[in-house]
């Protein structure tokens, strides 16, 4: 069905392009696409952990590892967050795509490179590297060209939102100050144009590499210049990750920030101090490879800016759900509202578990591991991997989830499937996430359980393997729990996302307008009932980083036989 050149959405004011929707659509369904395929790799590494090398075979466990990477943490991200910053630039800003088939060669670009890793993970699985490809381990050529090919259409997608941005504001298409969302979306369009400049000046040397162009690679500048690219991607899915809260917080209870200017402020703290959350995995390199003032000003000291913009979403985004709800006449108490809340819309509970379980897991976790002195309880171990899973799983694929229930009646004009399944899915996802995530991260702080080994308990006959205590099988056996939940939540997702576009009923304009929240203008509320959340949140913060702190302290005793 071809689209009109322009229509206005009637539920949401927004006006939607043709040129721009199709690219939306294109970048979402290949989101879904590699999401899918992120999903059937994740099978076997989590039987590998739980079950044991002798049921899933170290070789088999690597070269899961390798795929569930790519399309998890690269391919379903950024090919989703692609989508939001042409309907950001487009749809919210009311403007036309600039530069539309730039726009293409992106997307054919991107899909080249995600193909080609696939197929080169599958056919040549003993010849590649871990998700981390560490100098001096060689990969063949193919795959660091197919890692450029990727970052090419990314860049090329990031200037093509830049120019549109340009237009709208030359044309001034929206009022005196750019909508949140769009300045959300700017911020991650920022962050991803370092974030993948960084992986050109790893991955290009690299190639020539491989090629034998260059002799060598110094292994410290790869990991520095590496990790600006594999740890700068996380950041700028934390900024479309905010952008994505607050417009489930807009669409689902018609809320808005209690303050846009502090919420701006909060994304240019990310601009000034995200990026050097990337330090923490050079916190263990030998000594003299980074001065002790580096270490500590950046990880002591600066990220903390960027800790701060996160504190300042933390109490917006629920201030914003508060203000909306109790705009529309849940203002008994302190927290009538949020018991009142749509809870059988799956947006709605998207946004809160991800809202709580980012803040709970992935949040504090990373605050603490990210520390200089207590990054040595974490580094390498299964507890950064159950920092990931509370970071981009629960907290930022858990969002987009909860978006695309509004982008799919939005963009192809069709009624999510099956509403009561729909509903479970968030609850599904998120309590077997934060299973997943809780057992790896005590796994890894308290026993030390490794996260690069396919034989996590004999390591291959090393002699310094040892017995674990029984808590271990217990935890190991919560992973597989939460796994298995996750797993089932993630799926039923990719089911309800195809089969609405194959199934779903059409939308009437009528029905269109039920699908959204009705803003009530009057939105002038105090949201009493975040305030308190948000200091039971900081107590939580502050004990956990002091016990992690205490934690710390007992492992090597000083003064004693």
């Amino acid at each position: 069905m071809a689209l009109p050149l322009e229509r206005t959405c009637p539920a949401t004011g927004l006006k939607l392009f043709s040129a721009a929707e199709t690219l939306v659509r294109w970048n979402a369904v290949t989101a879904v696409v590699f999401l899918l395929l992120g999903f059937l790799w994740v099978i076997p590494t989590t039987l590998n952990r739980v079950l044991g090398p002798e049921v899933v075979s170290a070789n088999l466990y690597y070269q899961a590892t390798f795929l569930h990477g790519w399309n998890m943490l690269i391919f379903w991200i950024l090919f989703f967050e692609v989508a939001l910053l042409y309907f950001a630039a487009s749809a919210i800003l009311k403007t036309p795509l600039a530069l539309s088939r730039l726009a293409w060669a992106g997307f054919w670009l991107m899909l080249a490179g995600a193909i080609l890793i696939n197929y080169l993970g599958m056919a040549q699985p003993l010849s590649f590297l871990p998700f981390t490809p560490y100098v001096p381990l060689k990969a063949p050529p193919l795959f660091y060209l197919a890692v450029l090919l990727f970052a090419i259409g990314a860049i090329l997608a990031v200037l093509v939102f830049f120019v549109t941005l340009y237009r709208a504001w030359k044309e001034k298409t929206y009022g005196p100050s750019m909508p949140l969302a769009a300045f959300g979306a700017l911020t991650a369009a920022i962050l991803a144009t370092t974030t993948l400049l960084s992986g050109a000046i790893a991955f290009i040397p690299a190639f020539l590499w491989s090629l034998g162009l260059l002799p060598n690679l110094d292994p410290l500048w790869w990991r520095h210049t590496y990790w600006g690219f594999g740890h700068g991607a996380q950041q700028v899915n934390l900024a479309a990750m905010v952008t994505a809260w607050y417009l489930l917080a807009l669409f689902t209870v018609g809320g808005t920030t209690p303050s846009e200017r502090l919420s701006r402020m909060a994304f240019f703290l990310y601009l000034l101090g995200i990026n050097l959350g990337s330090a923490h995995h050079l916190l263990t390199e030998p000594t003299g490879a980074l001065s002790s003032t580096w270490t500590w000003v950046n990880t002591g000291y600066l990220i903390h800016v960027a800790v701060l913009g996160s504190l300042i979403h933390a109490f917006s985004v629920p201030a914003a759900v508060e203000r909306g709800l109790r705009a529309k006449g849940f203002t008994q108490g302190l927290f009538s509202w949020l018991f009142r809340g749509p809870w059988g819309n799956p947006g709605f509970v998207s946004l809160i578990l991800s809202v709580v379980l980012f803040g709970l897991l992935g949040g504090v976790s990373g605050v603490t591991m990210g520390s200089y002195d207590m990054n040595l309880k974490w580094h390498n171990t299964l507890a950064v991997v159950g920092h990931f899973k509370g970071t981009v799983v629960v907290g930022t694929s858990l969002a987009f989830m909860g978006l695309t229930y509004y982008l799919l009646p939005l963009l192809f004009r069709r009624r999510v499937i099956w509403p009561r399944l729909a509903a479970w899915q968030p609850w599904l996802f998120g309590i077997g996430m934060a299973l997943l995530s809780l057992a790896m991260m005590r796994l890894g702080v308290v026993y030390g359980l490794p996260r690069r080994f396919g034989d996590t308990f004999s390591f291959g006959g090393n002699p310094f393997a040892f017995q674990y205590p029984p808590e271990v099988a217990s935890l190991l056996a919560v992973m597989g729990i939460g796994g298995t939940l996750a797993l089932a939540g993630g799926l039923l997702f990719v089911l309800l996302a195809v089969g609405t576009l194959l199934w779903g009923k059409p939308l009437s304009e009528d029905e269109l307008r039920q699908v959204y929240a009705v803003r009530v203008e009057n939105t002038e509320t105090t949201p009493k009932g975040t305030y308190l959340l948000a200091l039971v949140f900081l107590a939580f913060f502050l004990g956990y980083y002091l016990y992690n702190h205490w934690f710390l302290s007992q492992a090597w005793p000083i003064g004693t036989r």
